[in-house]
């Protein structure tokens, strides 16, 4: 299926892990060259900033991005434990499983994710691409990356980490109780989602952005309605997190060449973890961002788009 953006066309479609489907926006040409870009927690394809797909696609690349499983127009995976009645329990337990150092059962893992995403490039025929992840994104990749090295020309991750999230080095208590509030009276209106929203992006975004705007508005309630009603794969999403262990040891064996970028201001992701990062990974290059937090807005994207593009073009 073939639809037009404002300055592009893409291609739609579906790909398949097992009984799994994504869905997947291709933006081509598909004689440029390709970057598979991982979204993060509850992200969907529609999610990334357009002026990120149209800095790619003005210097030959050709996006392509996608809905993780439980997000968007991908699979949904039926569990009792996440019914919507169940949901906040379930999510609360995992927590303190995690804090206490016991097994934290999820219904799939990030390997799982990231079998999804090569599916992705599998259904295109495409046998190597550039690939970038942000936050939980950025851990499928590097899954993908140490698993698929053969599959990858480069390694961009942003505001991300090979640790599995803890009071140490994850999200500030204020941010962790704004994400846990997602999940909660699962019959708000729209109203009451676009500003749960609101708050978790004033949070995490670049300081001063006026989010009190009709396309922020809008934006979201796209981006909701999309979704649908069913927002109980964001609590699957992070017991997959919490439920995977640490990459450490897997990450150093990625030897595909890596640009780690990490805001300094990150409230969710503690910039400590792209360090981390960097230290375990042999062949990457570290540029932290000093007013960033944990999005790439346009001033934002500014200060890294050219380190961006010529590690993409080594």
């Amino acid at each position: 299926m073939f639809t037009n953006s404002s300055l592009y066309s893409y291609e739609e479609g579906v790909a398949k892990n097992n009984d799994i489907e994504i869905y997947y926006r291709d933006y081509g040409p598909v004689d440029a060259e390709p970057i598979l870009l991982v979204q993060g927690l509850g992200g969907q394809l529609i999610n990334w900033p357009q002026h990120l797909i149209d800095f790619l696609i003005d210097n030959n690349f050709r996006p392509i991005v996608f809905d993780n499983r439980d997000t968007g127009l991908s699979s949904r995976i039926e569990s009792d434990a996440f019914s919507k009645d169940k949901i906040d329990s379930t999510i609360v337990r995992s927590y303190i499983r995690y804090y206490l150092r016991m097994q934290v059962k999820s219904e799939y893992t990030i390997d799982d994710m990231a079998d999804d995403a090569v599916a992705v490039l599998n259904e295109l025929n495409i046998e190597n691409a550039h690939v970038l992840g942000i936050s939980m994104g950025g851990m499928i990749a590097q899954v993908l990356v140490a698993n698929y090295p053969e599959k990858v020309k480069t390694f961009t991750l942003i505001a991300s980490t090979a640790s599995t999230p803890s009071p140490f080095n994850g999200p500030t208590r204020k941010v962790r109780k704004l994400l846990m509030n997602r999940t909660k009276n699962p019959d708000a209106s729209m109203d009451e989602r676009i500003e749960r929203t609101r708050k978790i992006f004033k949070e995490i975004g670049y300081e001063g952005t006026d989010l009190n705007t009709t396309e922020f508005y809008e934006n979201t309630k796209t981006s909701i309605e999309r979704a649908g009603k069913d927002d109980t794969g964001f609590g699957r999403q992070i017991t997959a997190i919490l439920g995977s262990p640490n990459r450490i040891e897997r990450i150093e064996t990625i030897t595909a060449p890596t640009l780690i970028i990490h805001g300094a201001q990150d409230p969710l992701i503690k910039v400590k973890n792209a360090h981390k990062a960097h230290k375990h990974i042999q062949n990457s290059t570290l540029k932290i961002i000093p007013d960033m937090r944990h999005l790439i807005e346009p001033p934002v994207f500014d200060q890294f788009k050219e380190d961006l593009l010529i590690h993409l073009n080594k």
